[in-house]
């Protein structure tokens, strides 16, 4: 299957406190074979696949680790366009999704600065996504050359690395103050899916697309 598959469904079975035992009499196999399954000794095949997603109630994706979601991954009602929206759109219907996406995550990350209430934290953040912004802003205004660079005051050959050195030393830190902080959240899934309903979905497709892309810089599939 892939080397997911075992270590999320003994990890569904140990959440639930249930044995070996008692799960393969419940999926009707031995307990020897779901040994080698939870072990990846031994490929299972896609009726169990299916037959474990229903059992644990969770989509094939999340068993498969292709999502940290353990619902079915779709885009929320939240995450599409409405009608009126799409009328004003000459471009691909895409573009209002992906703003929607980022828009709703950026709302997840700063409730949860709120709640973790170091200011220091939540300005390192923000300062790290406005360079962020401003480097691609900066880029798509600057393609084309007649346009005027008067609204900027970094020099036009350096502020794609200046922006970068910023950013590295934002990341880092942000991260000392993480490390240094007394008191943060305590996180899954499902609590995000609880206290962020309208934002979950798009935090976690965001999530799935981020990793896919990722994943492709080192397989060379991007």
């Amino acid at each position: 299957m892939n080397k997911d598959f075992p270590r999320i469904i003994t990890f569904l079975r140990k959440e639930r406190d249930l044995s070996q035992k008692q799960v393969a009499a419940d999926m009707g196999i031995s307990q020897a074979l779901l040994s080698h399954y939870e072990k990846g000794i031994r490929e299972c095949g896609l009726d169990f696949l299916v037959k474990t997603a229903e059992y644990y109630e969770v989509s094939c994706d999340y068993l498969l680790g292709r999502t940290v979601q353990r619902s079915v991954a779709a885009i929320s009602i939240d995450d599409i366009p409405d009608n009126n929206e799409i009328s004003h759109i000459k471009g691909n219907v895409i573009n209002q999704i992906n703003k929607k996406l980022l828009m709703n995550t950026t709302s997840v990350i700063f409730d949860l600065l709120a709640q973790i209430g170091s200011k220091k934290l939540t300005n390192a953040v923000s300062n790290y996504l406005m360079s962020a912004e401003y480097v691609i802003f900066r880029t798509i205004y600057s393609s084309e050359k007649s346009n005027s660079q008067a609204m900027f005051s970094v020099d036009s050959k350096r502020y794609r690395n200046l922006c970068s050195a910023s950013m590295i030393l934002d990341l880092e830190m942000i991260n000392e103050l993480i490390e240094n902080q007394e008191l943060l959240l305590s996180l899954s899934p499902d609590t995000i899916s609880t206290y962020f309903e309208k934002g979950a979905s798009s935090l976690f497709n965001l999530i799935q697309y981020s990793e896919r892309n990722i994943r492709g810089i080192y397989t060379g599939k991007k």
